[in-house]
């Protein structure tokens, strides 16, 4: 399973699900089944590092983000991934402007995950890094578990 989280500037919310479902897909001793990464659907932090509060965040969490830089998605990365996580409304609006058009479904809001139909907050605005760790991981959670009963729609 390919899977690329996406939000606004990849420094935030998506950098936190890419290293939450690495560490939740090596604790289940799946990391072969599984290529995870983030992007962003801006350029205006392109190659800039994870934002230090989330790097903070996830390490009270044990999850190092070392060596991640912030990377734009591409239309070309629509072939190269089965599932595209954005974190709200926002994204899902500019992940529009990228990929003109979704004919396999696989662009889909992380909270549906999790049983949500709502936003992952973003704690660059809020200052909120701990909600946006917890709402990540429990649509991470949610996603894994769904992978791994193959009851993935």
């Amino acid at each position: 399973m390919r899977i690329m989280f996406v939000c606004h500037g990849n420094i935030c919310r998506s950098p936190m699900a890419e290293f939450i479902m690495k560490k939740l897909v090596q604790e289940a001793h799946s990391e072969s089944e599984f290529l995870i990464a983030s992007s962003a659907t801006s350029t205006e932090e392109i190659g800039n590092p994870v934002y230090p509060p989330a790097r903070k965040e996830l390490a009270k969490h044990s999850i190092s983000c070392d060596g991640k830089y912030a990377v734009q998605l591409k239309k070309t990365d629509y072939d190269k991934y089965d599932l595209f996580l954005v974190m709200d409304e926002n994204n899902l609006f500019n992940i529009c402007r990228i990929f003109p058009s979704d004919p396999e479904h696989k662009v889909h809001k992380l909270l549906e995950y999790a049983g949500q139909a709502g936003n992952v907050a973003d704690p660059w605005y809020t200052g909120d890094f701990e909600k946006a760790y917890q709402d990540i991981y429990d649509g991470c959670a949610g996603l894994l578990n769904k992978i791994q009963k193959g009851n993935l729609s």
